[in-house]
């Protein structure tokens, strides 16, 4: 079995996190970038409720094994890497509207593994989600069970992971092979990451907004990686490296800064506060726009100036597989109150698509995707736009943004529409007819986002190949 290891760059993610008073709608959001291999696709999925469920979970490209899972199943919906069926899920919810995301990746500090290293049967991104998510009834309990498979399995990596109910958001920090802390959201806040362990403060006794392994202070003080009376979970268990001032530090720095101008902070120090304010209520385009970020019109956008070298690492990166936005309106039915905004591959030049908790099937291009382009996967469809989109940034991605823009405004007016006859017929007692409108809703709308992209890929098809012949015209005769 080859050992499973996702310690390196090409395995990185964003992730932001918004109060339910943070956001003008009041709606609570979890959100994060999946950043693999441009080529690994992503499919949707929906697995329905089991009263028998597998009590065992063999992951395919690790050697993580249990044989300990309850015996119901919830229904879930995940996205998924199709080359694994069944393992390495993300962002999606269960049938009780709890919602979950796996993972943001992060490091221990090297102090730390010495004593306590990462355990390579393990639990880890690959098969998280599978064996949480499908288990629990409230992102609390959520935690609680992730807390135990990492004491009881250990963790084969560095992880950081959130939960998601009608009533609160939690967030999770592994450390080392069996310790971690978790932290209940505030409603007033707002919360960014950049593949570094974020948190700071624990209070044992505040049951109410941490969790943790029992010794997590302890073992620091015991092994000297703190002291009684001064506990700071970030100095004491995590990674600080020269890298971490290019490729992490920047985005913390930037969505803090595009969030919260009237605040300034030094992108060399890593003194970003855990929380932060933001000067204005926050939407949903909001953070669709924070994911699409690189710096732009700064001497630091990659794509601007075409330079893959630039130092600063930007939060939308070609190799992005997917973003997904997990928003929770505790007001309305789950089936529409719990969905995720999902854009295949790159945020930048992608389109930011709803998929409603109550749905329970895709359509087939939605559903297919291999480690290589092919014409019938929804994934390479909107991947192919991305690539166009690159070979001329400056001139296509404009042409990107105008259509894929209107399309998403054009869909939140549809969305909302849709919302109210859900609702109409939900209190007229009809949620029959109300899920079946939803599940074609879901249909149409994911079906004419395909459409919309086959008739871009012809429009930058043919720009680009008129650029071609004016460069190579060859005057003459």
């Amino acid at each position: 079995m080859k050992k499973y290891s996702k310690n390196e760059q090409e395995s990185a993610c964003t992730t932001i996190m918004v109060g339910s008073k943070m956001m003008a709608d009041g709606s609570r959001i979890y959100a994060r970038s999946d950043d693999a291999k441009e080529y690994k696709a992503t499919t949707l999925m929906y697995y329905p409720h089991e009263e028998n469920g597998p009590n065992e979970f063999e992951a395919f490209d690790s050697p993580f094994y249990c044989d300990d899972l309850p015996k119901v199943r919830l229904a879930y919906s995940a996205l998924e890497r199709p080359y694994l069926p069944g393992h390495w899920g993300e962002a999606g919810f269960n049938e009780l509207g709890v919602g979950m995301s796996a993972t943001e990746t992060i490091f221990s500090n090297e102090k730390v593994l010495a004593i306590d290293p990462y355990v390579e049967d393990g639990v880890a991104e690959n098969c998280i989600f599978n064996i949480v998510l499908p288990y629990i009834d409230s992102a609390r309990n959520g935690v609680k069970r992730l807390g135990a498979l990492i004491e009881k399995y250990g963790s084969a990596e560095g992880f950081g992971i959130a939960f998601m109910d009608q009533k609160e958001t939690w967030y999770l920090e592994n450390a080392g092979g069996h310790r971690w802390l978790a932290c209940r959201m505030p409603e007033d806040k707002y919360f960014v990451s950049g593949n570094q362990s974020r948190y700071r403060k624990y209070e044992p006794k505040d049951k109410h907004n941490y969790l943790a392994s029992k010794d997590l202070i302890e073992f620091a003080v015991k092994n000297g990686l703190c002291t009684e009376d001064n506990f700071d979970f970030h100095t004491a268990y995590s990674l600080e490296s020269d890298n971490d001032k290019t490729y992490n530090y920047p985005r913390v720095w930037a969505l803090q800064k595009l969030f919260t101008p009237s605040v300034k902070t030094n992108v060399k120090v890593n003194d970003f506060p855990v929380y932060q304010t933001a000067d204005k209520l926050l939407t949903v385009s909001d953070i669709r726009n924070a994911f699409r970020y690189h710096y732009d019109g700064t001497q630091h956008d990659p794509y601007l100036h075409s330079n893959p070298k630039e130092p600063y690492r930007p939060v939308s990166i070609f190799r992005t597989i997917n973003t997904h936005i997990l928003q929770v309106r505790p007001w309305l039915p789950k089936e529409i109150g719990c969905l995720d905004y999902m854009a295949m591959g790159m945020a930048d030049l992608g389109l930011f698509l709803p998929l409603y908790q109550g749905v329970t099937d895709y359509p087939e291009p939605y559903m297919i995707g291999e480690t290589y382009s092919t014409s019938d996967s929804a994934y390479w469809t909107f991947r192919k736009v991305m690539v166009l989109g690159m070979l001329d940034y400056n001139n296509c991605a404009p042409i990107i943004k105008e259509i894929y823009g209107q399309l998403e405004r054009e869909n939140d007016q549809r969305q909302a529409e849709m919302e109210i006859e859900f609702q109409r017929l939900y209190d007229n007692n009809q949620p029959i007819r109300a899920m079946e409108m939803l599940q074609e809703f879901s249909d149409k709308l994911l079906m004419h986002a395909l459409d919309v992209s086959k008739d871009l890929l012809e429009i930058l098809f043919t720009k680009l190949t008129s650029k071609i012949g004016q460069e190579y015209r060859f005057h003459g005769a």
